[in-house]
């Protein structure tokens, strides 16, 4: 037999386990098809077993001492990979549950007929892996965790001769015994699995078999917050032909599992339920220090690993269904790619976690045993050394020690966790930076602070809204007030930030996981009192949006900058993410969308209101953003159009204004136009509809509001127009062909048009319609007319009054330096190439000046003042503050556009 014939030198033959297997079953090893065992090769030699006369559940526990005897070879005489390993026990257990499900229904079919729902169709018995089981990770001594849901209640269609009929409740109780005999018994040949259902609803106490109504009143009832994490791996693991018809448990399990809104409530639950596993451990051990070394469930054990994966995946997974996945080690680069942990430790933490799990696969296979901890017999311990590859136990003792070095720290910092004080019999002189236990009452705390601040925290002390608050969440409240106030006595914040920071939270003291975020992250806490304190206009749009101060989390984030490519391809992984689950409903990606764009705008602003990047930079980010979401957006909706005709639109989307001179602020509409060039006969239909619904997608407001307000004004013959038009329409209407041709405004917008959407033969149509436009003959004189009787136009609607200089609409002002660009491009951009490009005013003033057009210095200067004006009116709307001014202020920048007001117009 090949496999008695591994050489005693062999590693493998030190287990135990091994030398039993090899005894017992020498005549059967070779059944099992050379190689590393996959399903395939598994049910070929559960099928000869069978075929040989044993019974299922010899046959199946048969097969898993060839599997066992098999793995110990291939990864220690062999190195296997870990995943070689996993996976082999994992698809052993699958065939096992199938086949035992199988069996189990054909067996009570035959007393009592099939279970019944109320279509008259079978009821589905869904066996769901848990754990291990459900990440396809199972080690070689798991057990497994089981829970048992039939989608309906109902009764057994009995026998042929009408007897035997019972409910689909005592019917999969007794499909569940069944299995649990076939596979979880101990015969003379073993057992298949371990087989644990403690984590059904209600413990050992609930029905062995839940229905799926059952489950989901549940969940949404009693469900804990440690049931969140174990239902994160969970998964359909047979019967196989129920697998891919699941979807009415996915829809009762996600929205238990991730919710909608960033979950740092969760950490409190992660930090008790981790603070019990230490404790059950320390009392396992107490009397016996060999089981202190356990590699699971001791400091920096494979339980630190999986929990620290678990928690960040549990805490955005709601928003971020990119993060949704079984594996650890998956979750560990999704996490890393997300920014949510660095490359290095995502790499460092995959490296400690196959390391413990190849130990506790060492560990096992020596007497196969279900048990982590290091043996104490000399020749074990030397025997894992070795089979790790290491020189001898001194090596091998400071490797394992510092993966769980290297574990440990990343857990405590991800709780918050201090060192345990050795003076203080282990504990903490302080809380742990969430604990919320033992905080002050708001009162109390009053009597410290600032009259302002006083006055607002006892008239919060009596609010009904803070005294219906749990207790939890009025200590984490208190906390917080506690910890702004040290922070404003040391200067590390303002009294303005701790006022707008108290406006901000009132209002949110019912959604307790904002409390919950700032108590567990003192980092994002600190720099919100910063932002707040800098401007009344990010405390406004953090009420509206209030999740998105999760992005102050990331350091570095304050030294970045927008990528599009980035974030576009973030948003197609989060719809690839949603439509594996069946979860890409419109509803859902217009909040996808809103969400992706309400935080890239926070991190903008964030970044602008500590001066890290300038006005201009400001309007670049922001304008690369709204292309990206139109463009996104677009690509959806047309995916989502039922009568598309072609795989990619030849549609095109000319933006204007602030949107075309990447100009956009942070409350900017979309001034737009929507072109299309396609001969099929279903086109003017199809783009009609998709520009209804791209328009409806921009700025209609759900849930998390809305993206843009769309202005489509200047398209062809404006609100009367056609929504979409032909390329040619448009070019025609815009070069004046026929009787129906634009106005001279309509030309002075085009000066800022450019192409922010579509393929790129459109782009250069459209360039090219541009050119004929801007560099067309004109009557200098009879332009000049038109350009001023507008400008005066436009005064009059925006009059200022006693003697103030508005920034934007006052004579000398921004608009002032608006029209006298347009009027420059119009009339010269035909002899002046460098006038065509649309590079904003400040350049265009800076290249006609040096065009000649202006004279020295006149260009330069008005190029200043319009950037020192943008600013000053970007700094009063962060504020909220009016964009007007007393004389003399700004009167050097204002003299500076009056004087090219006067070379242009006089």
């Amino acid at each position: 037999m090949l496999n008695l014939q591994t050489p005693p030198a062999a590693l493998s033959f030190h287990s135990r386990f091994v030398q039993r297997l090899r005894r017992r079953y020498a005549d059967q090893l070779d059944l099992l098809p050379a190689g590393a065992p996959v399903r395939a090769s598994m049910e070929s030699t559960l099928a000869t077993l069978l075929s040989q006369g044993l019974e299922l559940g010899a046959a199946l526990r048969t097969l898993r001492q060839l599997v066992m005897e098999r793995l110990v070879q291939l990864d220690c005489d062999e190195q296997a990979p870990l995943q070689v390993i996993t996976r082999a026990v994992t698809e052993l257990a699958e065939i096992a549950l199938d086949a035992a499900c199988e069996h189990a229904q054909q067996t009570l079919d035959a007393q009592h007929g099939a279970p019944l729902a109320t279509d008259g169709q079978r009821a589905q018995l869904w066996v769901v892996g848990m754990g291990k089981l459900g990440a396809r990770e199972l080690n070689v001594s798991s057990d497994i965790d089981l829970i048992y849901v039939y989608n309906q209640d109902g009764d057994t269609a009995g026998t042929a001769e009408g007897r035997g009929r019972i409910s689909n409740h005592e019917y999969f109780g007794k499909v569940v015994k069944t299995i649990y005999s076939l596979v979880g018994d101990t015969t003379e040949h073993g057992f298949v699995f371990r087989v644990d259902l403690a984590l059904r609803p209600n413990g050992n106490s609930g029905p062995v078999a839940v229905s799926l109504d059952a489950l989901e009143d549940y969940l949404q009832v009693q469900g804990r917050e440690w049931e969140r994490f174990a239902w994160l791996k969970s998964r359909v693991v047979a019967p196989r032909a129920c697998i891919t018809d699941a979807s009415a448990l996915r829809g009762v399990v996600l929205p238990f599992v991730f919710r909608r809104y960033l979950d740092y409530g969760v950490f409190d639950a992660l930090r008790s339920l981790h603070q019990q596993i230490r404790e059950h451990a320390a009392k396992r051990s107490a009397g016996r220090p060999e089981r202190a070394n356990d590699v699971k469930l001791s400091r920096g054990g494979i339980r630190e690993i999986e929990f620290t994966v678990q928690l960040l995946q549990v805490v955005r997974g709601g928003q971020f269904p990119e993060l949704r996945t079984r594996p650890t080690l998956d979750a560990l680069q999704r996490l890393a790619r997300a920014g949510l942990m660095s490359q290095a430790t995502a790499d460092a933490l995959a490296e400690a976690y196959t390391f413990l799990r190849r130990v506790e696969h060492r560990i096992q296979y020596l007497d196969d045993q279900q048990t982590h901890v290091l043996p104490t017999v000399d020749a074990d311990l030397a025997w894992i050394a070795e089979t790790m590859g290491c020189a001898d136990c001194c090596e091998f003792l400071t490797a394992l020690d510092t993966h769980r070095e290297r574990v440990a720290q990343e857990f405590d910092t991800l709780l918050g966790g201090k060192k345990e004080c050795k003076g203080c019999n282990g504990k903490s002189a302080k809380p742990a930076v969430g604990d919320a236990s033992g905080a002050p009452d708001l009162a109390s705390l009053a009597e410290q602070l600032d009259p302002a601040l006083r006055e607002r925290l006892l008239a919060w002390s009596e609010s009904p809204r803070v005294l219906a608050l749990r207790e939890v969440s009025r200590a984490r409240l208190a906390r917080l007030v506690q910890r702004t106030a040290g922070w404003l006595r040391e200067g590390q914040t303002s009294l303005d930030g701790v006022l707008r920071w108290m406006d901000w939270i009132e209002p949110l003291l019912r959604r307790e996981s904002y409390l919950a975020l700032l108590l567990e992250r003192p980092a994002i806490h600190q720099r919100l009192l910063r932002l707040l304190g800098a401007a009344k206009w990010p405390a406004r749009y953090l009420l509206q949006h209030p999740g998105v101060i999760d992005e102050l989390a990331a350091e570095t984030m304050l030294s970045e900058r927008f990528i599009a490519a980035e974030f576009e391809a973030e948003l197609e992984a989060r719809r690839t993410a949603l439509a594996r689950t069946q979860e890409d409903d419109d509803e859902t990606l217009l909040n996808l969308l809103r969400r992706a764009h309400h935080a890239e705008l926070f991190r903008t602003l964030a970044r602008d209101v500590e001066g890290r990047i300038s006005v201009e930079q400001v309007a670049d980010d922001l304008s690369a953003l709204a292309e990206v979401v139109l463009r996104v957006t677009a690509r959806w909706c047309w995916q989502r159009l039922k009568n598309h005709h072609l795989d990619e639109p030849r549609f095109a989307v000319i933006g204007y204004g602030k949107l075309g001179g990447k100009e956009l602020g942070y409350g900017s509409d979309l001034d737009i136009v929507f072109v299309y060039e396609d001969e099929d006969d279903r086109a003017p239909e199809a783009y009609a509809n998709l520009v209804r619904k791209l328009i409806n997608w921009l700025s209609v407001k759900t849930a998390e509001g809305d993206l843009f307000e769309i202005d489509t004004a200047l398209r062809p013959n404006g609100n009367s127009g056609l929504l979409v038009t032909t390329l040619n329409a448009y070019a025609s209407y815009q070069e004046g062909r026929g009787s129906n041709v634009a106005w001279t405004w309509e030309h002075q917008a085009m000066t800022r048009a450019r192409c922010v959407l579509g393929p790129n033969d459109l782009h250069q149509r459209f360039d090219a319609i541009r050119e004929n436009v801007i560099t067309a003959p004109r009557d200098h004189a009879a332009l000049k007319a038109e350009i001023v009787a507008m400008r005066d136009k436009v005064r009059s609607a925006h009059p200022v009054r006693g003697g103030h200089f508005d920034v934007k609409h006052s004579n000398g002002a921004m608009v002032d330096a608006e029209f006298a660009v347009q009027f420059l491009v119009l009339a010269h951009a035909a002899q002046h190439p460098a006038l065509q490009d649309n590079v904003g005013n400040i350049a265009l003033l800076q290249r006609a000046e040096l065009c000649g057009l202006l004279p020295a210095g006149v260009g330069e200067a008005a190029a200043k003042a319009y950037r020192a004006l943008r600013k000053v009116q970007h700094q009063a709307r962060l504020n909220e503050a009016p964009t007007q001014v007393v004389p003399p202020l700004l009167q050097a920048e204002r003299d500076a556009v009056l004087a090219l007001w006067k070379a242009v117009f006089h």
